[in-house]
């Protein structure tokens, strides 16, 4: 008699919920986790903590801003921000810990951002991602991102390498004319 093959392993109970100032230590080692892994965000080890302290703060108090935290228990496992600044996109980024992904988390993370995005009336979700990420970019693809674009060489890294970023968007408003009316030349 053969045993049975075990299932996969179970995601682990994480709670989805608005940032406070209360998640800046949290949200802190989860960032710098992230960030020291030196190939999912952009953001890189060391980080300086005085300048970017002070911006979470301002972050979780802006209504122009939305950051989703997962939490299991009390720390932060990964995270979501997005930014409208009216008129444009609303701009997405995110990241999750190591030992949290491929479990579903980033799909109720996007969903959150989207579910905020379409109640503020935004007509678009813009990102960019790594060329390289093919997990993020089938998560994206998954919600109807597009890539739009190709950026060459676009950022620095510490080390001085020069990284590609894709340009991917969710158009939220199909329905609203597209470019400027023809005019007089």
């Amino acid at each position: 008699m053969t045993e049975p093959t075990p299932g996969p392993t179970p995601a682990p109970a994480v709670t989805l919920a608005p940032a406070s100032s209360a998640d800046l230590p949290s949200f802190r080692e989860a960032f710098e986790a992230v960030a020291a892994e030196r190939r999912w965000i952009g953001t890189e080890a060391p980080i300086d903590w005085t300048e970017r302290g002070p911006r979470f703060e301002a972050t979780v108090a802006d209504p122009a801003w939305f950051v989703v935290l997962a939490k299991d228990g009390e720390r932060v496992v990964g995270w979501v921000s997005c930014h409208d600044e009216g008129g444009g996109p609303v701009s997405l980024g995110m990241g999750i810990v190591d030992g949290f992904r491929s479990q579903g988390l980033g799909t109720q993370l996007l969903a959150a951002a989207i579910g905020w995005a379409r109640h503020r009336g935004a007509h678009k979700v813009a990102l960019e991602a790594w060329p390289t990420n093919a997990r993020a970019i089938g998560l994206y693809e998954k919600f109807g991102f597009e890539v739009e674009g190709r950026y060459r060489r676009h950022w620095r890294r510490n080390d001085g390498s020069l990284w590609d970023a894709v340009s991917m968007g969710l158009v939220l408003d199909e329905d609203a004319p597209g470019g400027p009316p023809p005019g007089d030349s």
